[in-house]
């Protein structure tokens, strides 16, 4: 098994206390806010991901088409 790096940890440790820190922030808004603020955070993770999953592809492509 790998051994994460410190900074790989870190990282993995802040994003579970934003994703889950925004569900008890918005426990007590207004719904219209919470209805706001958890359709942003939805469509932000969604783009996110479609592009570093197209850049990956494109990477792959480009290694692909090289010459000698």
């Amino acid at each position: 098994m790998k051994k994460r790096s410190k900074r790989s940890r870190m990282v993995r440790a802040m994003m579970a206390i934003m994703i889950g820190g925004t569900a008890f922030q918005t426990s007590g808004c207004d719904p219209n806010v919470r209805s706001t603020v958890l359709t942003g955070l939805e469509s932000t993770a969604t783009t996110l991901t479609t592009a570093l999953i197209q850049a990956y592809f494109l990477t792959l492509q480009g290694s692909s088409t090289s010459t000698l």
